[in-house]
């Protein structure tokens, strides 16, 4: 018996310098779609100060702590969770490394290292744990219940049993049944 698997969740954000650019923005989503992560939640929205400054907390007393609190607020970003088996691993591959100059020069084919502009117009950002990844999600998705997720949902994406609406950019649940064979999976 084959021992089930479990998907990942992980939180993915688009930063305001991309979201105005729909080219790079539209690349940015075929990567993410070229790359089999699938978006469970999607919004795009001018995060609050509220908000930013409980996502960065952590950065507090750091010198470029204002600087990314007025960045990240200054216009609409592209908020979404994703999922995978490794979703967190996969995503930050796909990024890069946070520093911009880095990314240019040892990963020049992620995300960072092609649109990334400065440390804090890096392009996107990913979660770096399971752990961040809730705390984020909580911060931007206020009404996502992850254990109604994992009880609910995430079967359907193990299976595969989804429809991508490519202009809502998500993934929703597909119900109806499927006949493999003789199998039906309802």
């Amino acid at each position: 018996m084959q021992s089930q698997k479990y998907l990942q969740l992980t939180l993915a954000i688009i930063k305001p310098h991309i979201v105005k650019s729909p080219f790079v923005l539209q690349k940015i989503r075929d990567l993410i779609i070229d790359n089999n992560l699938k978006i469970v939640r999607s919004r795009r929205t001018i995060i609050t100060q509220k908000e930013a400054e409980l996502f960065y907390e952590e950065h507090k007393e750091k010198f470029f702590y204002n600087r990314l609190l007025t960045f990240m607020c200054s216009g609409p970003s592209d908020i979404h969770i994703l999922t995978d088996y490794d979703a967190i691993a996969k995503w930050r591959k796909l990024i890069g490394p946070t520093k911009v100059y880095q990314a240019q020069y040892t990963a020049p084919d992620t995300i960072r290292g092609m649109f990334g502009l400065s440390d804090t117009r890096n392009a996107a950002h990913g979660s770096d744990s399971v752990e961040s990844a809730e705390r984020e999600i909580r911060i931007f998705f206020k009404n996502f219940d992850l254990k109604k997720w994992y009880d609910s949902e995430e079967k359907y994406y193990n299976l595969g049993q989804l429809h991508f609406d490519p202009i809502a950019f998500l993934h929703s649940v597909d119900k109806s049944p499927i006949n493999t064979n003789t199998r039906q999976i309802t």
